[in-house]
């Protein structure tokens, strides 16, 4: 009987560090992908943004990264050429030409923005784009993106902001990083359920 409970303590323990061990490697895991940018044809700057997104998009092509930018997350009810929204105001006060950015009014998840991104970039003669956004997003990027170039010669590169919240470590420390990355393992299970 005592080697039985020794055994099970010896289990529990081991199932409990194993569980502590993977939850403080999930920031690790959702923002792996992340590269160094590389000469591209576009660089789509994705939505949910508070500007950090923006400013990074604006730097790349400055940098010369690109000629072209594609800024989502622009809901197309409330879209007016003549009048910009402020992700695209900023973005020429950052000193990228209105003629360089196309507005995708269209998509509303990570999806579509891939989908609706890889039509654009066909119509165009575009062969490779780098995609904007947060390192926590970085998994379903790689996941979602990969599956909407598939079989076509277009490729990606994933380039993250570099925000003041993130750690990829103590992400668990920081509120808003803590519930991005909870955020992100919920519809990374939805997107492999649901797209892959």
């Amino acid at each position: 009987m005592k080697r039985f409970v020794k055994l099970a303590l010896i289990f529990c323990l081991s199932a409990g560090a194993t569980a502590a061990l993977f939850f403080l490697s999930l920031g690790l895991l959702v923002s792996q992908h992340a590269a160094k940018p590389e000469k591209s044809d576009v660089i789509v700057v994705l939505g949910g943004d508070s500007g950090l997104r923006v400013r990074k998009g604006a730097e790349l092509y400055n940098a010369g990264y690109a000629t072209h930018i594609v800024l989502t997350g622009i809901d197309e009810r409330f879209y007016r050429p003549a009048h910009p929204n402020w992700r695209e105001r900023r973005m020429r006060a950052l000193g990228v030409p209105k003629t360089a950015i196309i507005i995708d009014a269209k998509s509303k998840t990570t999806w579509e923005e891939a989908i609706n991104t890889s039509k654009t970039m066909a119509s165009n003669g575009w062969q490779r784009a780098i995609v904007v956004s947060d390192p926590p997003h970085m998994l379903r990027l790689h996941q979602t993106w990969s599956r909407a170039f598939a079989g076509s010669p277009k490729t990606f590169i994933l380039v993250s902001t570099n925000p003041l919240w993130w750690h990829r470590v103590l992400w668990w420390k920081e509120r808003e990083s803590y519930q991005f990355v909870i955020s992100e393992v919920k519809k990374n299970i939805f997107y492999a359920a649901v797209h892959y």
